[in-house]
């Protein structure tokens, strides 16, 4: 049987740090203001990845207000959600993403993105989609002052028992 997760993920923007995208580090003069490494789109791929198969969501695992999880690489959220969807005899099928930033333009990264975060989740970078997309300056993302990812899997499981 197919399920399907869903995960959003926003963080403010701060200037001096670093902006960090589906395991890519992006030049900018700013980056995510986070606990971890502020990776918006792992975040909510690993959230979409939890949800598909009822596990709640990245928080719940990797508490912010763990220490041990301090500037932590996302790539080892990533690579947990995809332990336990295989934990469960599943596999990720398809996971399609969007990022949501006014600047830096992401496309000329998007290709690293794909393949970091296949290589991260153990999948093929062809079932792996990420678009980028401005606000248009429209909101706190348009403003330049935050930036925004959201993803959609689609997990395969076996029928239960």
């Amino acid at each position: 049987m197919y399920r399907i997760g869903e995960g959003f993920d926003l963080h403010r923007l701060e200037a001096g740090r670093r902006l960090r995208i589906g395991c890519v580090d992006v030049p900018a003069p700013f980056g995510s203001v986070a606990h971890s490494d502020g990776d918006v789109l792992a975040h909510a791929i690993v959230d979409a990845l939890l949800g598909a198969i009822g596990e709640g969501d990245i928080g719940r695992h990797f508490s912010p207000d763990d220490p041990k999880w301090k500037g932590a690489d996302s790539r080892v959220f990533l690579s947990e959600a995809a332990r336990r969807v295989a934990a469960r005899g599943g596999r990720i099928a398809n996971i399609d993403s969007t990022v949501i930033l006014e600047a830096p333009r992401l496309a000329p990264h998007v290709p690293s993105m794909r393949a970091e975060l296949a290589s991260a989740l153990g999948c093929e970078p062809t079932a792996v989609s990420v678009k980028a997309k401005s606000a248009e300056g429209v909101g706190t993302v348009g403003e330049g002052a935050a930036v925004e990812a959201r993803a959609v899997v689609l997990v395969w499981l076996p029928e239960p028992r």
